[in-house]
């Protein structure tokens, strides 16, 4: 087990519908990174950016994408985690996939697609909320919409770490910074947000505003604001111990359950 979890934000354009541009585009932000990595952490939809027309860029999960994603964990010796278009049995998911070092994967798909845009009626919507156990913590991987949807976030499993990826836009920035701070708090775990930036094909802004709080609801990272950068935040599993043992809310959570 781990004591300490080093999660690579990687906040990032993405160029519209064109997987090969954008593994290429990421790849080289990978590998500057020099310093020890544990988990790298890239936005929804990093392949493409957030595109309703999903048979433009869909791939199986033995695709070229997956191939790439288990050959930078081997190389860099971490896990990548971000989402991608996936077919399956002729439905399209918003699949968050999470590769470990030796090529095991583990994949979510996004429960709560975005009607505003209309993904609904060209994605199949997740029904199973996954735990990852990596290096002894506790991930719980979601996406994006999920982000408003505290009830499926909620912290019954005891974990260390939401990882939320994103293609949030700048006109609703808001919800996304307030939003990211309540899920820490709430479920006393680590809340990593990874959001992209740059404009997309329909016109849309990303402003990024990635960011990592810690149990208590404290930004600790230092990453900017609206232009692409890779920082690497360092978790701490004592801190998580010493903050539920001090302040022991999450027994006095209600007890029910998602049918």
């Amino acid at each position: 087990m781990s004591e300490t979890l080093n999660i690579a934000l990687i906040q990032t354009e993405l160029t519209w519908e064109n997987p090969e541009q954008n593994r290429a585009h990421i790849l080289k932000k990978i590998i500057a990174i020099v310093d020890p990595v544990d988990v790298i952490v890239l936005p929804e939809m990093f392949t493409s950016g957030f595109t309703m027309t999903p048979q433009n860029v869909a791939e199986t999960m033995h695709g070229e994408t997956i191939t790439w994603m288990k050959s930078v964990a081997a190389q860099k010796q971490a896990a990548i985690t971000g989402s991608l278009v996936i077919i399956e049995d002729d439905n399209y998911y918003n699949r968050m996939v999470f590769v470990h070092p030796n090529g095991k994967t583990e994949h979510y798909d996004k429960r709560h697609t975005f009607t505003l845009a209309g993904e609904d009626k060209v994605y199949t919507a997740g029904s199973k909320k996954i735990m990852i156990d990596y290096k002894g913590w506790k991930i719980c991987p979601l996406v994006c919409y999920d982000l408003r949807f505290p009830v499926w976030s909620r912290n019954s499993e005891n974990y260390d770490v939401l990882i939320y990826v994103a293609s949030w836009p700048a006109i609703r920035m808001v919800a996304w910074d307030t939003l990211l701070k309540a899920r820490a708090i709430e479920n006393m775990s680590y809340c990593v947000g990874v959001n992209r930036v740059g404009k997309d094909a329909n016109n849309h802004e990303y402003s990024g505003h990635s960011a990592v709080y810690d149990v208590l609801g404290n930004r600790i990272d230092t990453i900017p604001f609206d232009k692409e950068a890779v920082e690497i935040v360092t978790l701490k599993k004592q801190d998580i111990e010493q903050n539920r043992s001090k302040f022991n809310f999450l027994a006095d959570q209600d007890q029910f359950s998602i049918m």
